[in-house]
């Protein structure tokens, strides 16, 4: 589904993370010390498996199945009995996380890690969502409410249920505080988080990029796209032309003695999924197939909670399985048997950064209505162990102050998380439809992130379209910062849900998403670009799928976990051409280089050092031709993230293919020597002064780092908290993204009404407790990619949740 965003999104959603680690790192040792926590206290913490447990407000009992993974299959009477149901098993199972997911939204990590979470609390608090998320439930529908209601109270008698609270609040030395139903809301917040770019950052060094270089350097940098393009409708990008000399010279600038400061080419923090469906025509049983694998950073537990929802219906039974999240009681991707659904991010444009026009020495600013002041709202951040903080928040009819950009003018940040009937449960109601037309009017009014959301059906059908609401633009594309001060520039509301873009039942008997651009023309002004990733992965997808006459489940699966490296093919080859003879004589270390890259395999295979070279020849080459063309940027404005060239690839081809010497940083004698170079900071990149470079294989680096929160503060407790550190397959521009705590948190594959040969699996287990037999159930075959069922398997245990006296 992070600002968002592959292995992407780690890189820019963790430094809060890391802030977490270091406070933890001192809070656990300080609470070990003091409550010398031991195997008692564990014990007394496990949720309860069997038996039978009172849960007041339920209308009638509900049972508990949990299978050998504890899955469990919750059936109830009501919907909202359902929904307590969920409450008390995910409070039982995972409510620390749930816990971190509502404080991280709301900005009060502090008060459970003290100072060291502070900064972050003060950033995410202009966003003031724990206000926002309290004004949603107020206009919440009857029975969207009536669910949140119970699902709430549910949560807090499942916590009640445990004999000792959650083992982290024992290392922590606090107590958990009660769920609200602002809470809930307050988790899909923290999934706005992760998902998109909060502060702007994205479309700011954009604005930098157009405001610093001549308009020909930057429209070609700022590529919309390229040859690796695969949209659903439409066709590829070309990537504009080359400036001319006349326009920039790399050559006549003066030579430096030392290289100019560098820019780490990193990919773009773009959160990667997958998804697809096959027509029922195209597939070898005649029903259609829907699968989905969500990209997102990788943690102990996981972030889904595995669940199968049932309760009577109007003409049978209704039965959703699939994933949840803790937080919340809805399945967010899955099957009801009628219908089945998955998501992706979809990195439209969704927020834009408005450029203050003001008079500061009157504390005013301009608006179509005339000058307004800003509101100014204090926040108070409680912190553990010190004093009250307060932070204060200027808001303007657009939205919060944020930041200022490279000269110096304040900027506000419009933002549809920050728009009340943006963010709600309408999820929910996918559980009772029945054909791909009701589940897409479902999906254009929900309030999520907005998602590439696919869909097919027990009728054969498949679709596309957005879940989650989309701005309506007037007078701009969105796409750079730009003042809204005469009302030329600005949002009328958000998309009615019959105006969002959709596709159905399109002649190839197939659709795919997979992060990239997916539309074109009209549909594509609709959602803009917000940072497409590169296409390489949804075509790799793509050619796979259209391969497939007679698809099966296990077509589905092969494709997910397809590790094949196209997208390196054409850099292997331009490395093999550069490293002659000639090139070798003088480069003697590229001599143990070249049988590597000759012998890889082609896939990002984990005891492969060929791809792990090559991969890295193409970094080092990116930054080499890309930093001198940037470099104005990041001295205009340290924040510049060259990261925001998400198309950049293509641009990079067409410079090697051409070869213009005016675009070439004056320290290379020639393209050639800017490659070989390249080369020898790709080798030393990867082995350092290490002789033996075939050492150094892929699955060296790409080791799983899947760790609780405690573990990360505290290595000592990695044993007994984190899943085994295993060498991966897979990487970044491919179906089988994986990064050491980054890649598929889900994958499954399923055809509606039949559920029983679908898969599924998922890293780490069922539950976040580590002496539960569910801690790291699945997580073997979620590694070595071995289909578990779809739906929960025969019943281990039984607990009956009974109505309270």
């Amino acid at each position: 589904m992070r600002r968002g965003r592959d292995n992407q999104a780690r890189g820019a959603r963790q430094p809060w993370a890391r802030r977490l680690a270091a406070v933890l790192g001192i809070v656990v040792v300080i609470g070990l010390a003091a409550a010398g926590a031991g195997l008692w206290y564990l014990r007394g913490s496990l949720p309860i498996l069997e038996g039978s447990q009172p849960l007041p407000g339920l209308s009638a009992a509900v049972r508990v199945e949990r299978d050998a993974l504890g899955v469990p299959t919750v059936r109830g009477e009501t919907p909202a009995d359902v929904a307590r149901a969920v409450g008390f098993l995910h409070a039982q199972e995972r409510f620390f996380q749930m816990d971190l997911l509502r404080r991280r939204a709301a900005g009060e990590l502090a008060e459970l890690f003290g100072e060291g979470a502070a900064a972050w609390d003060a950033g995410v608090r202009m966003h003031r969502f724990r206000a926002r998320a309290a004004r949603t439930v107020a206009r919440a529908s009857g029975p969207e409410a009536a669910l949140l209601a119970a699902y709430s109270e549910g949560v807090n008698a499942g916590l009640a249920a445990l004999r000792r609270p959650p083992f982290e609040y024992l290392l922590l030395g606090v107590s958990p505080r009660p769920w609200q139903a602002e809470d809930s809301i307050l988790a899909v917040h923290s999934m706005f988080i992760e998902l998109h770019d909060e502060t702007g950052g994205h479309e700011s060094s954009l604005g930098v990029l157009h405001d610093v270089l001549p308009p020909a350097l930057a429209t070609f940098l700022d590529a919309r796209g390229g040859e690796w393009d695969a949209p659903i409708t439409g066709g590829a990008f070309a990537v504009p032309p080359l400036p001319g000399p006349e326009i920039v010279d790399l050559r006549a600038l003066p030579r430096s003695a030392s290289p100019p400061r560098r820019h780490s080419w990193r990919e773009p923090s773009t959160a990667g999924s997958n998804n697809w469906a096959v027509a029922g025509a195209f597939t070898a049983h005649g029903g259609a197939l829907l699968a989905d694998d969500m990209h997102l950073g990788l943690a102990v537990p996981n972030i889904w909670y595995r669940a199968s929802l049932a309760w009577p219906g109007d003409t049978g039974e209704i039965r959703v399985t699939g994933v949840t999240l803790p937080g919340t009681p809805a399945v967010v991707a899955g099957s009801n048997g009628r219908v089945a659904w998955g998501l992706t991010n979809a990195y439209g444009d969704f927020s834009d950064l408005v450029v203050l026009e003001e008079d500061e020495a009157a504390g005013t600013y301009r608006t179509p209505d005339g000058t307004q002041s800003p509101s100014r709202v204090t926040e108070m951040i409680r912190i553990k162990g010190s004093e009250d903080r307060a932070v204060e928040v200027e808001e303007t009819i657009w939205g919060p102050v944020v930041d200022r950009d490279h000269r110096g003018r304040r900027r506000a940040l419009r933002w549809t998380a920050h728009d009340p009937e943006a963010v709600n449960l309408t999820v929910l109601d996918l559980a009772t439809t029945d054909t791909i037309d009701e589940a897409m009017a479902v999906a254009s009014r929900a309030g999520i992130p907005p998602q590439n959301f696919v869909v097919a059906d027990h009728h054969g059908r498949i679709g596309w379209t957005i879940m989650g609401r989309i701005p309506r633009r007037v007078g701009c594309d969105g796409r750079l910062p730009a003042a809204w001060a005469d009302g030329g520039c600005r949002w009328d509301g958000l998309l009615a849900p019959a105006e969002a873009p959709r596709l159905t039942d399109p002649p190839s008997g197939r659709l795919w998403t997979a992060n990239a651009r997916t539309v074109d023309g009209a549909m594509l002004a609709l959602l803009g670009d917000g940072g497409y990733a590169l296409g390489a992965r949804a075509r790799q997808i793509r050619d796979a799928l259209l391969a497939l006459d007679n698809a099966s489940e296990a077509d589905m699966l092969a494709i997910q976990l397809d590790d094949r490296a196209l997208f390196l093919g054409p850099w292997r080859e331009r490395l093999l051409a550069v490293l002659t003879s000639a090139a070798l004589a003088s480069r003697p270390r590229l001599a143990f280089l070249l049988p590597l890259v000759r012998e890889w395999s082609g896939r990002a295979s984990a005891g492969d050092a060929g791809y792990r070279y090559v991969r890295a020849f193409r970094q080092t080459t990116m930054e080499a031709v890309l930093a001198p063309l940037v470099a104005p940027c990041s001295e205009a404005d340290g924040r510049f993230r060259v990261g925001a060239l998400t198309q950049a690839e293509g641009v990079v081809t067409r410079l090697l293919a051409e070869r213009p010497l005016h675009l070439l940083e004056a320290r290379f004698a020639s393209w050639d020597d800017l490659l070989l170079t390249a080369a020898e900071e790709a080798v030393n990149a990867v082995a350092g002064d290490d002789e033996d470079l075939a050492a150094h294989t892929w699955g060296r680096r790409n080791t799983a780092a899947i760790a609780h929160p405690l573990s990360r503060a505290v290595p000592a407790l990695s044993v007994l908290l984190d899943m085994p550190r295993e060498p991966l397959d897979g990487d970044g521009h491919m179906p089988r993204v994986q990064g050491p705590d980054f890649g598929a948190s889900e994958r499954f594959a399923v055809s509606p009404g039949r559920e029983e040969r679908g898969y599924f699996h998922m890293p780490g287990g069922q539950s976040g407790h580590p002496l539960s037999p569910f801690y790291r159930a699945g997580h073997a075959a979620w590694v070595k990619g071995e289909a578990t069922s779809f739906m929960p398997g025969p019943t281990v245990y039984i607990l009956t949740l009974r109505p309270a006296p």
